[in-house]
């Protein structure tokens, strides 16, 4: 099962595992699983928070934008640094500190600590994206879109059991038994540290190599700024209009069409459990028929179904939340991997920033639909929000990596 090639992308230097070793890649996405779902229990015990602490919208945005912000800020960063010193064993220290995060989100007596708390969890995961993904691109044998799909579908699925937990587990007994989730963060950090051996004993764990004088790079800085910026935009355009299902589609429910919190939370579960369900489609299209259609028809490809929510019934509007996941999902791994090719060599930053940019867009527009939902109501939220998938449009616009990317 071992191979000793660099997770690097430099020409002359890059060397293709033999194979697509799925045990790895099972087990990161079990990782992932298990670090997205503890994340993902912050914002499904929100009408708990709410209730207990008497949060107004605002504060809860500010809650999810203290979480947010932490982890875009500080992934980036970790993913600079570990391109350049590769640090497998960090990645049980960031589920340590998704653990601490946990306990003290369970046991806060006020406000401020539950900002604590939030911003603990958002410095776990920003620890943990970065090296996983980085894991994930050695083990995938040159299939980088399956295997980022592979990756990002258990966090995915580990969002989606987030609600569905709370709904079932929290709900029922209260904020305290969040505790009893540090024992599922204990074996992901059992789980990290094999991981982490694997990554070092097996000869990845090296540093970035340089470009050799005189090879050109792939694409201009012209070429990688707009592709960049692009991709930015298409992450805005994504992420912000996640955050509003994310975090306020529990309300709409409850208030639009008056459901219980637990019903509205396993209808939540759903749309989760769709983005998980496409993600997986993401990666292989993108495989097979290229990155920048993948990015433009998932994006795009959703412009009906938001611009209809907002006037459907209930039925209907679980039905559309469905296709809205299966459909949005479809983009991260085809612009993950696409930077990367954008980036050859930057394996770590750019996982880092693109799942900060996620974080922190997404965190942003909590805060700011926040706002909007106590001035305006929470459903002309979703009014506004419908016209965010136009901004898909730019990605007609990127580099064709696929003609110029590394061997």
């Amino acid at each position: 099962m071992s191979t000793t090639v660099s997770d690097t992308d430099i020409p002359g230097h890059t060397v293709v595992p033999p194979r697509t070793m799925f045990s790895i890649l099972g087990a990161i996405s079990l990782c992932h699983l298990m670090n997205d779902m503890l994340q993902a229990l912050l914002p499904a015990i929100y009408p708990i928070l709410k209730g207990g602490f008497d949060l107004s919208f605002a504060q809860i945005g500010l809650l999810t934008l203290t979480y947010q912000v932490t982890a875009s800020v500080l992934q980036p960063v970790v993913g600079y640094y570990t391109d350049e010193r590769p640090q497998p064993y960090w990645l049980p220290f960031g589920m340590l500190a998704t653990l601490l995060g946990i306990l003290t989100v369970s046991m806060a007596p006020h406000y401020a600590e539950l900002l604590m708390g939030a911003a603990m969890m958002g410095v776990g995961t920003s620890i943990f994206h970065p090296e996983s993904s980085r894991i994930a691109r050695v083990a995938s044998g040159g299939r980088h879109g399956l295997a980022q799909s592979l990756f990002q579908v258990g966090g995915n699925f580990g969002q989606a059991l987030g609600p569905l937990l709370a709904a079932f587990l929290i709900l029922p007994f209260g904020r305290h038994s969040l505790a009893w989730f540090a024992l599922v963060a204990i074996a992901g950090m059992a789980l990290l540290s094999g991981l982490g051996h694997w990554y070092k004993s097996n000869g990845h764990a090296k540093p970035r190599q340089r470009r050799p004088a005189g090879v050109a790079p792939p694409f201009s800085r012209a070429e990688v700024a707009r592709g960049l910026t692009l991709l930015i935009l298409l992450i805005f355009s994504k992420y912000f209009y996640v955050a509003s299902i994310s975090n306020y589609y529990m309300f709409y429910l409850m208030h639009r069409f008056h459901l219980s919190t637990q019903a509205a939370q396993v209808d939540l579960f759903l749309f989760l459990a769709a983005t998980a369900s496409g993600i997986i489609g993401g990666g292989m299209i993108g495989d097979r028929f290229g990155r920048r259609l993948i990015i433009w028809l998932s994006i795009v490809g959703v412009l009906p179904f938001t611009l209809a929510l907002p006037y459907v019934g209930l039925d209907t509007t679980i039905v559309l939340t469905i296709l809205i996941g299966l459909v949005l999902s479809s983009a991260f791994p085809a612009i993950l991997v696409y930077a990367q090719e954008l980036l050859p060599g930057r394996t770590g930053m750019v996982a880092g920033l693109f799942f900060g940019l996620a974080f922190g867009i997404a965190g942003a527009g909590a805060g700011v639909l926040g706002m909007l939902a106590d001035w305006t109501g929470i459903e002309t939220v979703y009014k506004i929000c419908a016209f965010l998938p136009a901004i898909g449009l730019v990605a007609m616009f990127l580099p064709d990596v696929a003609k110029r990317k590394p061997a």
